[in-house]
């Protein structure tokens, strides 16, 4: 094996190391670098005796310490053999003459690759004499034993072997000024600029972190766009007149010259950096000198940094999740993050059809629909991107994009969100829109005027589907299960035309009521809208909440039976159930109707009341206890004084206004109909969700007994996709528990990690070196803030103390307390009746939590900024539900 290589060819790095494997490569290139040749480790090898070898293999299973000295001890020690010798200096006597001087550096196999620099590990030497050059080698050597290298290695996961690293030995350039360059922006990860930092002289100072530089920011065309000229040190120059190799002319010109490069000779380097960057494939971090105007590549490695970097030239994405935190708050696993993005996919594409979006333009857009939603860190969130893209595409957007992206469910400012940003339209192309719109506007009114067929069609094509009896899918194929949840996919995950047409006039009669409120009515404030809604009537979604007090008002009458719904056991409660038959009946028909809405009941690996009905108990017992201490008032009555109360005011106003009187509850019956028909479609998909739930556990089950997977929920880990082609086989992978392990530990790992903002930005690729920070401060209100302000829902005003509820599961809201949440979801109308008042960090006046607070008549407030940071369990507040106005009365001791 060779001693000696030269750079003729390309040369391995398992031979030449990584710093000479990259120069040879470059070579190739023609970018000019110092006359150098390699010793490979071959050339420690055949210094090593048998003996030697032998004493180090014993030292090798020792400390790091103690192999780190038993090699520096041996390596000084050792006398180089004549035919290694001898082949250095013959090489040597090629590259100059006996008076010529030699950088001698280190180029181990690991060193400077795309993973790992070493920077600063192994030792380099400059300015070496020929007669010094063999001595200097076998100090490089023995710079790859050292301690500070071998924890190095360790820690970065690399084998400690016995190998001497190669070692690079160029000819020395007496270089005017020197330095390195980045390819790219080692600080942003910027890849349009090119970052250099020069020195007078020998870059040694700069790398070493001795000297300051000047530093130039070189763009694509060669432009200096950015120049930081250092303040000269004295001292330092003086110094440097007592450096090895270094005249005192070096150090008059440090004196003498202001800058230490010229532009022309900025835009060079920065070429030089680029093509060695284009050509190894890679942005390099190159160190460079220049000598009687001659610029010398010296070394080039990887910058490692950039892989921690995200690209700030990539695409610019911002994700938000404030309209999906009621739906999917929190871990969400890739089971349901895969039917939700096939549902939301399908759903938009609904909405452009909808909207009489020509099919052209929604077929160039596929890629905009499959990325509506993303995961991060195991969250769902908007991709904003998509959204605006999606939004420009409907007809009537050009003039009024603020209310489409409100149509749309988008909060305020997210219309704005596209990126690069939606130009603004000129007048052509708001008269085209018009006209677009226009003929949108007709197609939504004939829809208007048919939705009620529609729902009719919807509901009976949903009931065909879920036809199948829960217990028919045991006897099921596991072909059959996929087959049947394809089925289910087509039949109504890609057709839920009749809601989203729903949707759309909730929300435009829902404004249209709140702006003639305030015209025709004088309400400023907006309360007086959620009083009319209240006790709309037909809102299956208010019904557990009835249900729960019917079964609360039976446990009253049973001895000792509260304490034991409140503090119990699972298996002491379903005792006493079993015991009093018109429980049992009562909360029987409960589960048969209502045992899949549960918390999260829109994520398939939630659990339900099937699973667990314990939080169904609790809240039982909580609103008996209630119940025997004070009069509570049936919610449909409380919900009904509200509305009568309203409407006798708007009766009032309007008296002697026929026509408007006759408008405005014509507005005002399309709204309850429309709110009523959009949760009651809330519910519909709630069972389609619990019927998919069932079809993929039962393939759990199955893959479990197969020994495909090693648990039933791990079916969870997997993506629809991935089951369905295991399942029909056009799967790329049969090894679905390694899949699952895999997952499983990554989502694990999410829990310990930094949990991501509710609205950030991502540069480039998403999952590599973005933060997930929040692009704006948070507005934290202060201890001393007596008050907050929210949207109020419901009138009423309520003063007691607050219960805050982070995990509805281990709830303990008691009877009269006022609930206090960062979120709610369907799950969680089981609190509703125990509590006198309900606040809210998120959501909308159109909000779950908001439409039932209003259907039973209990005050509520939404969207408080900082409710969760503000107040304690046991602080004492006072709720106007109509104004939404919190005031704190005292804090809990």
């Amino acid at each position: 094996m060779s001693i000696v290589l030269y750079p003729d060819n390309k040369l391995p790095v398992h031979l030449a190391g990584g710093k000479a494997s990259t120069l040879s490569n470059l070579k190739r290139a023609h970018l000019l670098s110092p006359d150098w040749f390699v010793t490979t480790p071959e050339a420690f090898e055949q210094c090593l005796s048998d003996a030697h070898k032998k004493d180090l293999s014993r030292s090798y299973v020792s400390s790091t310490e103690q192999f780190s000295l038993d090699m520096g001890t041996l390596i000084d020690s050792i006398e180089l053999k004549p035919e290694v010798s001898g082949k250095i200096m013959q090489a040597l006597n090629k590259l100059g003459p006996d008076s010529a001087m030699f950088a001698v550096r280190s180029s181990a196999i690991d060193e400077d690759s795309s993973r790992f620099s070493f920077a600063g590990q192994l030792e380099s030497y400059l300015f070496v004499p020929k007669e010094e050059v063999l001595r200097k080698v076998k100090q490089v050597w023995k710079s790859g034993f050292n301690e500070q290298v071998l924890s190095y290695r360790k820690e970065a996961g690399l084998d400690i072997d016995l190998k001497a690293p190669a070692v690079l030995v160029q000819r020395m350039v007496n270089a005017d000024v020197s330095g390195v360059a980045f390819a790219a922006d080692p600080v942003t990860g910027d890849k349009d600029v090119c970052v250099i930092a020069a020195v007078y002289g020998l870059g040694t100072g700069l790398v070493s972190g001795e000297f300051d530089a000047d530093t130039y920011h070189v763009d694509q065309r060669g432009q200096v766009i950015k120049r930081e000229l250092v303040e000269k040190n004295m001292a330092h120059r003086m110094d440097l007149s007592g450096e090895e190799g270094v005249s005192s002319s070096q150090v008059d010109q440090v004196k003498a010259k202001q800058a230490a490069l010229t532009h022309d000779q900025a835009a060079e380097i920065a070429e030089l950096t680029r093509r060695a960057s284009d050509f190894v494939g890679s942005p390099q971090d190159i160190e460079w000198a220049i000598e009687n105007n001659i610029l010398y590549l010296l070394q080039s490695r990887a910058i490692t940094a950039l892989k921690h970097l995200a690209d700030p030239a990539g695409e610019l994405i911002i994700w938000d999740n404030s309209n999906l935190i009621e739906s999917y708050g929190g871990m969400t696993t890739p089971l349901t993050f895969s039917l939700a993005r096939k549902a939301y996919q399908e759903v938009y594409r609904g909405v452009c059809r909808i909207f009489r979006v020509p099919s052209t333009i929604i077929n160039q857009n596929d890629t905009t629909f499959k990325r509506m939603l993303g995961l991060i860190r195991g969250r769902v969130y908007y991709n904003m991107a998509s959204c605006s893209r999606v939004l420009a595409m409907l007809p009537g957007f050009a003039m009024n994009r603020k209310w489409m992206a409100k149509m749309m469910g988008f909060r305020e400012g997210m219309a704005d969100m596209a990126k690069p940003p939606l130009q603004k339209p000129g007048l052509l192309e708001k008269i085209i829109d018009a006209l677009r719109f226009a003929n949108t506007t007709i197609r939504l009114e004939l829809n208007h005027w048919l939705l009620p067929l529609k729902l009719k069609r919807f509901y009976k094509r949903l009931n065909t589907s879920l036809s199948k009896p829960e217990q028919a899918l045991k006897a099921m194929r596991v072909d059959e299960l996929i087959a049947y949840y394809h089925q289910l996919e087509n039949q109504l995950l890609s057709r839920w035309d009749a809601g989203l047409i729903n949707d759309f006039f909730a929300m435009r009669f829902y404004d249209l009521l709140s702006e003639r409120c305030k015209k025709w009515l004088g309400d400023k404030h907006g309360t007086l809208k959620n009083s009319l809604l209240c006790d709309a009537g037909g809102m299956i979604s208010a019904e557990p909440a009835k249900s729960v007090r019917a079964m609360a008002e039976i446990v009253v009458t049973i001895d000792s039976a509260k304490e034991v719904f409140i503090n119990g056991s699972l298996r002491e409660i379903e005792k006493w159930v079993a015991m009093h038959p018109a429980l049992e009946k009562a909360y029987r028909d409960y589960l048969q109707q209502f045992g899949d809405r549960c918390l999260d009941e829109l994520k398939l690996e939630s659990e339900t009341l099937h699973d667990n009905p314990i939080l169904l108990f609790r809240s039982i017992g909580q609103l008996a206890h209630r119940l025997s201490g004070e009069v509570v008032a049936p919610y449909g009555d409380v919900g009904a004084s509200i509305r009568a109360t309203a409407e006798r005011g708007v009766n009032r106003a309007l008296a002697g206004k026929r026509i408007k009187r006759f408008r405005f509850y014509r507005i005002l019956s399309k709204v309850r109909q429309r709110v009523r028909d959009r949760e009651n479609l809330r519910f519909e998909r709630t069972r389609l969700f619990a019927r998919v739930r069932r079809i993929f556990v039962e393939i759990g089950e199955r893959f479990t007994e197969a020994n495909i997977l090693d648990k039933q929920g791990d079916i969870f880990y997997l993506e629809t996709n991935e089951i369905s082609a295991y399942i029909q086989g056009t799967s790329t992978s049969m090894r679905l528990k390694e899949l699952v392990a895999i997952r499983r530990a990554e989502f694990k790992s999410y829990q310990s990690m930094d949990v991501p903002a509710d609205r950030f930005e991502t540069r480039g690729l998403v999952y590599l070196g973005n933060d997930f920070k929040s692009l704006q401060h948070a507005v934290i209100p202060g201890s001393d803030t007596d008050s907050l302000q929210g949207l109020g829902c419901c009138p009423g005003t309520v003063k007691a103390k607050v219960r805050v509820i982070k995990d509805p599961k281990h709830a303990n809201l008691k009877s009269g307390e006022i609930l206090v949440a960062e979120r709610t979801d369907p799950g969680w109308i089981m609190l509703f009746p125990a509590a006198s008042a309900i606040l809210v960090e998120r959501g909308s006046l159109l909000s779950h939590s908001a439409i039932v607070a209003r259907e039973m008549g209990i005050p509520a407030v939404v969207s408080v900024n900082g409710l969760m940071h503000w107040l304690k369990d046991g602080d004492t507040v006072e709720v106007d539900g109509s104004t939404g106005r919190i005031n704190r009365i005292s804090k809990s001791i």
